[in-house]
């Protein structure tokens, strides 16, 4: 089991980000839940893997070859995979994951999320999708997608595929057992 990431590659303002990065890598390595990212060694992204190699997990980074430099490409990793775009990138992290988390980033870190959450709403794959909340970090972008299905642009079952929790455990158990419930894509106006 593997478990896509996305997370800033700046450390965000506030502490708690770092330490909630850190727990998080420690918590999967200890379920034997293995870690796919990015790749960078600093900011957010480098805290989680350096936590999930401490703890004994294990850490598969994908990097642009653009990035490299930029990233600081993390040198430690069970494997790292350099690749050409960021399309490269985002199609062999969504290969190699079971399932997706975003953590606290920025519009990289959404653009990432959204794109797979996309695809489990056509139909390209049925793997679980969730938003950690660290320290109320996604409160306005839940409301903002609560808001979407109230206005008739999203359906409340392609809502509910995006798991959000503020708590660690739960929102891995929640991963674990996720089954999608098939519906359908488009939305009629009867569904308004």
């Amino acid at each position: 089991m593997r478990l896509c990431v996305f997370l800033g590659s700046s450390p965000g303002r506030l502490p708690i980000y770092a330490a909630a990065a850190r727990s998080f890598g420690t918590l999967l390595a200890a379920r034997g839940i293995g870690l796919v990212y990015g790749g960078g060694s600093v900011g957010l992204m480098g805290v989680l893997a350096d936590a999930v190699l401490a703890a004994g997990g294990e850490a598969i980074g994908v990097i642009p070859d653009a990035l490299q430099a930029l990233e600081v490409d993390h040198p430690r990793l069970t494997a790292l995979h350099v690749v050409r775009t960021m399309h490269e990138r985002k199609a062999l992290m969504a290969e190699l994951a079971d399932g997706f988390i975003a953590m606290p980033g920025g519009i990289g870190t959404f653009e990432e999320l959204f794109e797979v959450w996309t695809w489990a709403q056509l139909g390209y794959h049925n793997k679980p999708c969730g938003l950690l909340d660290v320290n109320g970090f996604y409160r306005g972008m839940a409301g903002f997608i609560d808001h979407v299905v109230a206005e008739g642009f999203l359906k409340p079952a392609q809502r509910e595929m995006l798991l959000v929790d503020d708590k660690p455990e739960r929102l891995l158990d929640r991963m674990l057992g996720y089954h999608e419930t098939p519906h359908d894509k488009w939305i009629s106006i009867d569904d308004l």
